[in-house]
């Protein structure tokens, strides 16, 4: 009796390969619409993946067309709340398998995005890393060791090492998370800016670098007048970061959006003696011309049998409808209260960040009680005077994790740059 060999679709056990195959043909047969809605609902490391599976899926996604569609879908996900933005955080455990670890708010996952192959030819083994910012392609990660910035562009797969600020070698304990900032420039390019403010001799410098011409340049701030306007322009209003806090007493310093632009500084003052409070009851948070104000209490735990404290509000302050610059904060707005009871967990310490773009505030809170990491995810957006919070779920082995570093980053959905005319064929991956 001759052998009987079935075909691939009656096969009673397809292997993976010929299943893959099969769906990737049906997905190909899609009306083109519906194979666009599809693409756009993927993270971009979905998306990348996709990419290398089919020359069809690869020219359509690296198209010009998918790519603006692609870009201005990711600007208004979720209406420009969290789920616009992504949330990335650093672990290093072991260094060999140092990654990247992000939460896309969208599909609500964890994603890996690996790092160490491409930091080794920048960073020899055993170097201490810590995570400093993120733009579009670009990571910036500060070596311990060799005291210096190392940049990681994702696109090009490439790491480099900066040259040392005006300022000299640096350790990772001397950069503040509140007094600096990364920016892609233009924006989707894998050209990028990087500002810091510091206090030299009591005096507040703004520190920037750029890519372009791999130079930096220091300049001394000036006292702001009070109430002056922030000069506008057509890509933005400029940069506020904090070169020196305590608690509620900060320095703030802004930078305009120009180049020939002076940095002015300013002591901007809370309205009120609640938000102004010294002590463990209340942390500020400090990000992109905005401060929040996290109050807490202490209370016993019964589990532990110690004091922990647990979040009773959070208010947001800003410069004002017109952003003057030398004024005071403004309350823009409060979490309401059963937000607030949706994330009331103890803790023992926490610290946070803040940034804001396109209207939209983010304010990421990291705490840690007995061990175990906990993050808590807020935005507000100012049009809708909104508020929400996007639970973040645990990413595995939080207890006694080695977190270097976080950042909230919603221009990383954007790794190609915006495509050119459709005049130009030319593409940059």
């Amino acid at each position: 009796m001759a052998d009987h060999h079935p075909l691939a679709g009656e096969h009673p056990h397809p292997s993976p390969a010929s299943s893959a195959a099969t769906a990737l043909g049906l997905l190909l047969l899609l009306p083109s619409e519906l194979l666009h809605e599809i693409l756009l609902r993927l993270a971009v490391p979905e998306l990348l993946r996709v990419r290398s599976v089919a020359r069809p899926l690869s020219s359509l996604i690296s198209s010009p067309d998918f790519r603006r569609l692609y870009h201005l879908s990711s600007a208004s996900s979720g209406g420009g709340g969290p789920a616009a933005a992504w949330l990335l955080l650093f672990k290093k455990l072991p260094p060999r398998d140092a990654a990247i670890r992000g939460f896309h708010g969208p599909s609500g996952r964890w994603f890996r995005i690996p790092v160490s192959a491409i930091l080794a030819p920048a960073v020899p083994p055993g170097e201490d890393l810590y995570f400093l910012a993120a733009s579009a392609s670009s990571f910036l990660f500060a070596a311990n060791g060799r005291r210096e910035l190392v940049v990681v562009d994702l696109t090009a797969r490439a790491a480099r090492r900066l040259p040392p600020s005006p300022l000299g070698p640096r350790g990772t304990s001397s950069w503040r998370r509140f007094g600096l900032k990364l920016v892609a420039d233009p924006p989707g390019s894998n050209r990028f800016r990087f500002l810091f403010a510091e206090m030299v001799n009591n005096t507040p410098f703004l520190f920037e670098y750029r890519s372009e011409t791999d130079t930096w340049q220091e300049s001394e701030a000036v006292l702001a007048e009070e109430g002056a306007e922030p000069a506008a322009a057509p890509d933005g209003d400029g940069t506020y970061l904090c070169a020196a806090h305590a608690g509620p007493d900060c320095v703030m310093v802004y930078a305009g959006p120009r180049a020939d632009d002076r940095p002015v500084f300013f002591r901007p003052r809370f309205p009120n003696a609640a938000a102004a409070g010294h002590g463990g009851d209340r942390l500020h948070v400090y990000g992109d011309g905005n401060a929040a104000v996290v109050r807490s209490a202490a209370i016993d735990d019964p589990t532990s049998r110690t004091r922990v404290k647990v979040v009773t509000g959070v208010d947001l302050y800003g410069f004002g409808a017109g952003g003057s610059v030398g004024g005071d904060w403004e309350l823009v707005a409060s979490v309401p209260g059963d937000l607030v009871e949706g994330f009331r967990k103890p803790y023992a310490v926490m610290t946070g960040l803040l940034a804001e773009r396109e209207g939209v505030v983010r304010l990421v809170l990291i705490s840690n009680c007995r061990g175990a990491w906990d993050l808590v995810w807020l935005s507000y957006d100012r049009a809708r005077r909104e508020w929400r919070w996007v639970p973040v779920p645990d990413w595995g082995s939080s207890k006694g994790l080695n977190m270097a570093g976080i950042a909230v980053s919603s221009t990383f959905s954007r790794l190609w740059p915006l495509a050119a005319p459709a005049s130009s064929s030319s593409s940059h991956q």
